[in-house]
């Protein structure tokens, strides 16, 4: 049975990234443009305000770059820094645990996010396709430089 989930975990692990990247992306959809309830009272986010607008530009394209796994370490780095800046100076001052402060997405994401630095995109990214394409022509060019030239 565990040889059978080890076998299943890049693509658990894609999985997760994808949902995880589209919830990451949504919110920053809807604070930017209003959709799916819009900013936390309805409406969005004014452009350019500190720190709000810029989080949620990191939220949709860091959400978007996750969600297709391209460029996912970069991406999730830069994302669950930005949701610990959230957590910290947004929602810890006012309570000191997630449930009391409203932060529990803000912490979820952030971990999560850093999980990515670690792993990659799993199975079922584009890095992954980029990366077996640059392998497989790097494999080529190397043969090539190899095999002598018959004349």
């Amino acid at each position: 049975m565990t040889g059978r989930l080890n076998s299943a975990q890049p693509y658990a692990l894609g999985l997760f990234r994808i949902v995880i990247g589209l919830l990451f992306a949504c919110h920053g959809a809807a604070s930017l443009f209003g959709v799916l309830g819009g900013a936390a009272g309805g409406g969005t986010i004014d452009a350019g305000t500190w720190p709000g607008w810029y989080a949620a530009v990191i939220q949709l394209v860091g959400g978007i770059l996750v969600l297709l796994g391209l460029g996912t370490r970069a991406a999730a780095f830069i994302s669950s820094g930005s949701m610990a800046y959230a957590y910290f100076k947004v929602h810890q001052p006012e309570a000191l645990w997630p449930m009391e402060n409203g932060g529990e997405a803000a912490a979820i994401f952030c971990w999560a996010m850093l999980l990515f630095v670690f792993t990659g995109s799993g199975a079922l990214g584009l890095d992954r396709l980029f990366a077996a394409r640059g392998a497989s022509g790097d494999k080529e060019d190397a043969d090539a430089k190899r095999t002598p030239v018959a004349a």
